[in-house]
């Protein structure tokens, strides 16, 4: 690994405050397995939760709050769940491009290259998208709490506090 890698991720914030949001039409608190699954990964992780919210596939309502969470001066990332397929409804990326000043398009590809191992094909429904707005990283994956899973432990965590650090210069 390279030493300015190892250097910023010791310059990384040791926790990471985080908004949580689960779009979706149907789920509830007490059934969002997957909003549940991001909140007990990230706080295994040592970071904090310092909102969840779930709001319905509307564009909308997904950018309000989505902006209403980076207008937030306590809030360092954002992670969406939900709303990422090709389907009428799914209305989460365009919501989240909207807002992104910076795009890491590696998340994405590297999702659906993870995912693929998995699923096979259908990995190339995935629209999950990431990037930087208004200094703060913002990761939207799919809903389902295997895809979930896979975006948190192979991506969004190892490098959840790099990407805060960078996000912040």
């Amino acid at each position: 690994m390279s030493t300015s890698i190892e250097q910023h991720r010791a310059a990384a914030p040791r926790s990471v405050r985080c908004a949580v949001i689960t779009v979706s039409d149907t789920r509830t608190a007490e059934t969002d397995t997957s909003g549940a699954l991001i909140r007990e990964r990230l706080e295994r992780w040592g970071h904090q939760v310092i909102a969840y919210a779930i709001v319905p596939d509307e564009a909308d309502q997904i950018g309000q709050l989505l902006n209403e969470f980076l207008e937030r001066p306590d809030c360092d990332a954002v992670l969406l769940n939900g709303g990422t397929g090709i389907a009428r409804r799914d209305v989460t990326y365009e919501a989240v491009a909207a807002r992104l000043e910076k795009r890491l398009d590696g998340f994405g590809e590297l999702f659906r290259w993870l995912s693929y191992r998995e699923i096979g094909t259908a990995a190339m429904l995935s629209r999950a998208i990431a990037g930087v707005a208004r200094g703060k990283v913002v990761i939207a994956m799919p809903g389902s709490t295997g895809a979930v899973r896979l975006a948190m432990d192979e991506l969004v965590l190892p490098e959840l506090a790099h990407l805060v650090f960078e996000a912040r210069k």
